[in-house]
């Protein structure tokens, strides 16, 4: 019987689906668990090399997947959100994170007659925690500890697919035949390549580690054989990340470029210290069965002596990365992609962009906003006309609707992944405020047009009515600062502020116009001027109701609900002491009288 015959093949077939499907539903649950915190760890991110080292490790425990954490580099550099020379320390910390789990995948080697050992044996506690698992799943209220009971669940799947694996090789145990195949492996060159294509055709190295561990259990694989392999395979798990940069900017591909620099130059200097080492001492061990054991330490030891060895070199991996890949005369910056979709295959620090993107969309309505009313202060005081500023306006308003639009569809396809409950209200805020941002620039593109008309026909208002439209002016500059640091900052309370002194303007407005016809019966006025005065009034009450809008939807979200109404008509009831408090207070501030 052939080598091919003593092979299940169904077995390690159903094994290898398994287990990539353990890990998949594990790492879905680990990721939707660690939430904002991922997204946050990376807004820390440093040039200190040391701290991107940990966080690299830290992340890539964390999602369970070095493959994934190097195309999410590749996303947030080709997003123009990190450099280069930030992701270096990551990618040789993800290096070392990623053999964790081989550890775990070990757990199934454990022998010995201890019951503390056999308990430690993933067949006597896996299908505990598959029962855990599904159990939280279908009773827990709780969103995380559904997610707890999918990462048991997905973990007792991985174990069981590690289980049929090492089943399906059984035949093979003390096999002459197939011990004397494994002997082509002493060639560390066909061993480095077997790892690596191999590694490279199933594009995940935890399976393709989990498969040679399932092999170590035939007796017939040594120290020697195993070296080369583990060190092919993690140059093949660098396909998933060379895949992940074609069509990105320069940088983007350099990140790529640096991760498959880390594992080739290890792999090189490990082979030519080791062998020629082992020619002359002729190293005990190398003949040597190895065991799930043996195959986690090199694992370890050759990802954590690279990085030893290499991070002192990590701006001259930098330098070689540059040179691989040349950039032209043209700006990188002109390439950087709005919000990279390869961010989408981690949810969390797709949705963290996501909201950075939108506060930067929020504080660039103000400043445009505040720009035109300052253009209208100008026309009206009879200073003219500002082109410059008009220009910024006009170009912030085209930014605002790219964003709304990028924006817009980015938040829908990041609606569609598996998000855990906070994600999914952090969706909900951002779709319901980006179009109120984006009115905001378009009244003050509004204001602009007034402004103009103001001075082409030379327009003077009464000195009354430029007093009155000050003090209009100076409590919509609060309320969009008040609304947009809250939205910023996410403080509820702040929040809270707006929907009050939206009060003060709107009856700050009515006042206005109340007086303006006033002054028209009298004739102090003139109805030309009134038309131009209600374009005022009416692009300064639309812009303070979308700030009102975007505060309501912070609140209501938060609050696990979106019933705007209902919520206007409880805040505006007689009896709520606290807003009547704040409109006291903000109607006193802001006085026509």
């Amino acid at each position: 019987m052939s080598i091919l015959q003593k092979i299940n093949f169904l077995h390690l077939i159903l094994g290898l689906a398994f287990f990539l499907y353990g890990m998949t539903v594990m790492s879905n649950g680990l990721k939707k668990m660690s939430g904002s915190s991922l997204e946050l760890s990376l807004k820390k991110m440093t040039s200190n090399k040391f701290k991107s080292l940990a966080l690299g490790a830290g992340i890539t425990i964390a999602i369970q997947s070095s493959s994934a954490m190097t195309v999410m580099l590749v996303g947030l550099v080709n997003s123009g959100i990190m450099s280069l020379e930030q992701t270096v320390g990551v990618i040789f910390g993800s290096n070392i994170g990623t053999t964790l789990t081989t550890w775990i995948m070990s757990l199934s080697g454990l022998e010995g007659g201890n019951i503390f050992l056999d308990m430690l044996k993933p067949a006597n506690f896996s299908p505990v925690l598959a029962l855990i698992g599904v159990i939280l799943i279908m009773v827990a209220k709780s969103e995380k500890k559904k997610d707890l009971g999918s990462i048991l669940v997905g973990f007792a799947v991985l174990m069981y697919g590690m289980e049929f694996m090492g089943s399906s090789v059984d035949a093979l145990k003390g096999d002459p035949e197939f011990a004397k195949f494994m002997l082509v492996f002493n060639n560390p060159i066909i061993g480095v390549l077997v790892g690596a294509v191999f590694t490279g055709i199933i594009q995940s190295s935890a399976a393709s580690v989990g498969i040679l561990l399932s092999l170590a259990g035939t007796n017939a694989i040594t120290y020697g054989m195993a070296l080369p392999i583990i060190l092919g395979q993690n140059i093949g798990t660098c396909v998933t990340a060379l895949l992940s940069s074609i069509g990105v900017n320069k940088n983007a591909k350099r990140v790529a470029v640096v991760h498959l620099m880390f594992n080739v130059i290890g792999t090189v200097l490990a082979l030519v210290i080791y062998y020629p080492l082992n020619a002359v001492f002729k190293f005990s061990f190398n003949d040597l069965t190895i065991d799930q054991w043996g195959i986690s330490l090199i694992h370890s030891a050759f990802n954590v002596t690279a990085t030893l060895v290499l991070l002192p070199c990590s701006k001259l991996l930098v330098k070689i990365a540059n040179m691989l890949v040349r950039s032209k005369d043209e700006s990188e910056k002109e390439k950087v992609t709005f919000i990279d979709e390869r961010l989408l295959a981690t949810p969390t620090v797709a949705l963290g962009e996501s909201d950075a993107k939108t506060i930067e969309m929020a504080k660039i309505a103000r400043e445009t906003f505040i720009y035109a009313t300052n253009l209208v202060k100008m026309a009206e005081d009879g200073k003219g006309f500002d082109q410059a500023i008009a220009d910024t306006v006009r170009k912030n308003e085209t930014v605002l609707d790219k964003y709304e639009d990028k924006l817009g569809s980015f938040l829908v396809k990041i609606s569609g992944k598996e998000l855990s409950n906070t994600d999914s209200k952090e969706v909900s805020k951002l779709l319901h405020t980006i179009g109120d941002f984006e009115r905001i620039g378009d009244h003050a593109l509004n204001l602009l047009g007034v402004a103009k008309e103001i001075d082409d026909k030379k327009i003077t208002f009464s000195g009354k009515a430029r007093e009155e439209l000050k003090v209009l002016s100076s409590a919509l500059e609060e309320i969009i600062t008040l609304t947009v640091t809250a939205f910023a900052e996410n403080n509820l309370d702040m929040a809270r502020d707006v929907e009050p002194l939206e009060q003060v303007v709107d009856r700050l407005a009515a006042q206005i116009k109340a007086n303006h016809i006033e002054r028209l019966q009298k004739g102090d006025c003139t109805i030309e001027l009134g038309f131009v005065l209600s374009d005022l009034l009416n692009n300064f009450e639309r812009v303070s109701d979308h700030c009102s809008n975007i505060a309501v939807a912070m609140i209501e979200v938060a609050m696990g609900s979106f019933d705007t109404h209902k919520y206007l008509n409880a805040v505006k009831d007689d009896s709520n002491a606290d807003f009547n408090e704040r409109f006291n207070e903000y109607a006193i501030k802001y006085n026509l009288v």
